[in-house]
């Protein structure tokens, strides 16, 4: 054997092996359905949960950003916020059925607070349960997007 076939000494601490620094593969929750009966990533309720609470506070506008920007990514999400999106339709046609209303008579005003109130207080209970993993849907909402 020659010198060149020997490697050299080392001198100090041993390196650490490359291998062990290498993570072994977790099981992915990417691409749940809901189907499978698993909880959603945090990423997923938490969308899901905006689309339900933003759409009591601003109707339509908030579900349909949701649905529109994250409807690809996340079939929870997409799932949620047409259901989401459904109910402030429903919401929103019925402002205009109270605010109709309201222009013929008194009772329409007190309508129209009824309406407010329970898009807020609905929406409220949607998102803690989106928040939970869990799908939820509203007592009565038109299923105009499916």
């Amino acid at each position: 054997m020659s010198d060149s076939d020997t490697p050299p000494p080392v001198d100090g601490p041993s390196q650490p092996s490359f291998t062990s620094s290498i993570p072994t593969a977790a099981p992915s929750t990417a691409g749940i359905s809901l189907g499978q009966g698993k909880l959603p990533e945090n990423d997923e309720k938490t969308m899901s949960m905006l689309a339900h609470i933003l759409g009591g506070v601003t109707c339509i506008v908030g579900p349909l950003l949701i649905w529109l920007l994250k409807k690809d990514d996340s079939p929870f999400v997409n799932d949620q916020g047409k259901e989401a999106l459904n109910f402030q339709i429903t919401v929103l046609i019925a402002y205009v059925v109270s605010g109709i209303i309201a222009a013929v008579t008194c009772i329409g005003g007190i309508l129209y607070l009824a309406v407010a109130v329970a898009s807020l207080v609905l929406g409220i209970r949607g998102g803690l349960e989106a928040n939970k993993g869990k799908p939820y849907r509203y007592p009565f909402a038109l299923r105009l997007i499916s």
